[in-house]
């Protein structure tokens, strides 16, 4: 059942070759294996394959190539499956992987259902878990792990970045529109608490199933609730089709309401296209245009790719590459031995600069407020943001003693 799951990418794995070895090549270090093992799980098939999918293995493989494509001597693999949403698939296939494929570290793993169910896994495995793609704050909170990650974004940062700044914008009343699984509610929560704490309070919300196919029921009700701003607690297909069915009904056209989707990625607004997300606020950890490094970076990845970088895949790079260097630091890919390693060490790459790593395994970095640009002032294809504020870390993420993390001792 489980290898009937598996792309045929996945099952053949592709092996990341050589043809030159860098520095860590010639370092011997002690490995559990003959190699090391990199896990790429993800949506690959729907409505969060644009914003990981296969731009995060390109980006895993961008970091291996950094390091000659072996480690400690040994090469390293990238290896693909799809959990099709679903936490039981999701937790299998990593079991799977740990126990019978040898893999060393898994990435990425978008939907924060699968994503709590995976860090079970690897909780109980000792295996590195590096986490760009799922949401929930709970995954560095109730629900760490001495060997989880949690990268790019939470539903913490999202929420002091667009909520915080829609209710300084006069948008004081709100009601919510969200995903009906772990992610909506913890992103809900966490941006009900902050609009409060800005003064702002919340009039009611509706819980929407996993890629609905038709809102026009909750966006009636959100409506007829009178709220200024309506939240979209909701991420990829789900928020296109959302926005665009709010376009279509002219729901925000009179000016008296505004909607504010608080998990956007730059391949919704590419679907969506600048006509419709005009003007739309947003909270992201990365963006391709943000500076010259950032624009080096991603112009090798669109080469690659053909799109420009999300911040999952950005993320996915950076974690990775993080990964690796304390692998070779550490001289073994044992992962509880790497994961006292990687928040030892600061990250320092095209994603952020000075990262630090808690205890609970949040990575602490700037986030950036933006406005999706008017087509008037886009400049040509992808340049869709302009940043207005940079938050910084310390802001932007629950400290340790918040998270309600309790590791072990």
């Amino acid at each position: 059942m489980i290898a009937r799951l598996l792309t045929g990418a996945a099952m053949t794995a592709l092996a990341i070759g050589s043809l030159t070895a860098g520095p860590a090549a010639a370092q011997q270090g002690k490995l559990t294996g003959d190699m090391v093992k990199i896990g790429v799980l993800n949506d690959r098939s729907g409505l969060y394959a644009d914003l990981g999918g296969e731009g995060s293995v390109i980006a895993a493989r961008m970091a291996a190539e950094e390091f000659g494509n072996k480690i400690l001597g040994k090469p390293i693999e990238v290896i693909t499956a799809d959990h099709q949403n679903k936490p039981d698939i999701g937790s299998n296939l990593a079991r799977q992987w740990i126990d019978r494929d040898g893999v060393d570290v898994i990435v990425d793993v978008p939907n924060s259902g699968v994503a709590l169910a995976v860090q079970e896994v690897t909780k109980e495995k000792k295996t590195i878990f590096l986490m760009e793609g799922p949401a929930t704050s709970r995954l560095t909170g109730d629900a760490c792990s001495p060997t989880g990650f949690h990268w790019a974004y939470d539903t913490h940062a999202l929420a002091v970045g667009t909520g915080q700044a829609m209710v300084k914008e006069g948008g004081d009343s709100w009601f919510f529109i969200t995903a009906d699984y772990a992610f909506g509610h913890q992103l809900e929560a966490d941006t009900s608490a902050e609009v409060k704490k800005a003064g702002g309070k919340v009039v009611g919300s509706v819980k929407a199933p996993l890629n609905t196919a038709d809102f026009s029921s909750f966006l009636l009700q959100a409506q007829s609730s009178g709220a200024k701003i309506i939240g979209l607690a909701n991420a990829g297909g789900d928020t296109i089709t959302s926005i665009k069915q709010a376009s279509e009904f002219g729901l925000t056209q009179s000016g008296q309401q505004k909607l504010a989707g608080l998990l956007i990625f730059l391949s919704d607004v590419h679907a969506l296209g600048l006509p419709v997300a005009q003007d739309l606020m947003l909270t992201t950890g990365f963006y391709w245009d943000r500076d010259d490094e950032t624009r080096a970076w991603s112009k090798k990845f669109f080469d690659r790719f053909g799109k420009m970088p999300t911040m999952v895949q950005a993320g996915s790079y950076s974690a990775v590459r993080h990964y690796l260097k304390a692998v070779e630091a550490a001289g073994t890919d044992d992962g509880p031995t790497v994961a006292a390693k990687m928040k030892e060490m600061p990250v320092n790459d095209m994603f952020t600069k000075s990262g630090t790593i808690l205890p609970n395994g949040r990575m602490i970095h700037d986030m950036y407020l933006a406005r999706v640009k008017k087509p008037s002032e886009s400049k040509g294809p992808w340049d869709y943001y302009e940043l207005l504020r940079t938050i910084p870390g310390k802001e932007a993420f629950a400290s340790f003693e918040e998270s309600g993390c309790k590791l072990p001792k």
